[in-house]
Order: structure tokens, then sequence, then C-alpha cells
């Protein structure tokens, strides 16, 4: 599975960068908002930094200037995707921009039937939110494991990009269901390197080695 940064602070996202850990960037308006940057040139910057593909979000409603917009900010990068909301308009936004081989990012997607128009359109990736489902007591994990379903049985290309991911066991979830890319904030990713056990085992070893009053350096 493809790990996205969620964010758009530029320090976190090289120090993930920088282990591996980062295959894209997905940012939004909010995200854009807590970094106090202006959203062409933090984009700029972060397309520069990573290889993957970076999510930049329009913010018109009708699909003509949607359009415009997305062409805009692909020409940021050559691995700029487009971010379009699941709406009748951002499917419309979504089929030119990709006729057009710009890759589009569907989001805001909650169920099925909107994952399955978001493919038929050509959509690059499809972020189907799952904190957001379990906020109001529906699984967002079943959302995924349909859309799943939906995209093998008919084969579409469309990449599942599992997001609002609240917690390690949605990382862990996704991955066993098969999302192909999770995107999660970099203090998320950073938790899913700790074990209660870990820990224990770690604080034992190093008590007996104080004890032997070796050193290695």
């Amino acid at each position: 599975m493809k790990f996205f940064v969620d964010t758009a602070e530029v320090d976190e996202i090289a120090e993930l960068n920088d282990l591996g850990m980062c295959d894209g960037v997905t940012t939004n308006p909010s995200l854009i908002l807590k970094s106090g940057r202006d959203i062409l040139e933090v984009t700029k910057e972060i397309a520069g930094m990573v290889d993957g593909p970076v999510s930049a979000e329009v913010v018109a409603l009708k699909a003509e200037d949607m359009i415009a917009e997305g062409r805009k900010l692909a020409k940021i990068a050559e691995n700029i995707a487009v971010k379009v909301p699941m709406t009748w308009d951002g499917l419309k936004a979504c089929g030119v921009l990709a006729a057009e081989g710009t890759m589009v990012n569907v989001t805001l997607c909650f169920s099925a039937n909107q994952a399955l128009l978001a493919a038929k359109v050509g959509a690059t990736f499809i972020s189907p939110f799952i904190g957001r489902l379990d906020d109001i007591n529906i699984d967002g994990l079943d959302l995924i494991d349909d859309i799943r379903t939906i995209y093998d049985n008919y084969g579409y290309d469309t990449q599942i990009l599992a997001a609002s991911i609240r917690s390690v066991n949605h990382a862990k979830d996704c991955a066993l269901i098969g999302a192909d890319v999770m995107t999660a904030p970099p203090e998320v990713i950073k938790k899913m390197a700790n074990h209660v056990l870990t820990d224990k085992g770690l604080d034992a070893f190093m008590k007996d080695w104080a004890k032997t009053g070796q050193k290695i350096l």
C-alpha cells in the first residue's frame, strides 16, 4: 500500500520522504489555511520535493470553473493530481481533465455508487472518507471493502485512496482490505511504529546492557 502524507507542512513531508514513507502528498483548502502559505507557492514546493502525486484541490463549484482551475493547478508540476469534489459538476470536470491526461483525485466520497461513477469518468484516485463516516456511526471500512469489490469485478484502474484516516487501526485495516493508497497525517504514520511490547522489551534490554558495563562506541 502506498502512503500519501496528508499535510501542507513541508518539514513534515521532508522527514517522511527521506525515510521512504512518502509516496505522494494530499492537500486541501483546510490544510493550506493551516500552513499559512499561498496555495500555488506551497504546492510547487511540495511537488518539487516528492516524486509521487501531489493532490491540489480546486475551490470552484461549477464544472467549467473547476476545469479552468484544474488546468492552472496542473501546470505547477507534472506530478500534480487535481482534486475535485464528488459532485455532478466534479464528475464533469474529472472527465475533461482526465481526457487531457491530467491525474484527477475525486474527493469527499461517501458511497460505493459515487466511487463507481468516478471510475466511469476516468478518475485516477477515489478518496473515500473513513473517519467522517465513523463519526456518524457508519463503518467507513465497509465502504473501502465495497469499492474494492466493485473495482475488482470490472477491472477499473481507479486507485482507492483511503482518506480521513484517524488511527493506526484504520491504516492496518485498509491494507488488509486492499486499498491502493492511504493518506494520513504525519502523526498517524509515525504512530504505526509504536507498540507497548516493543517499548517494554527495549527497556529490559537497556537495563541488562547497563549491567554489563560495556560500550560499543
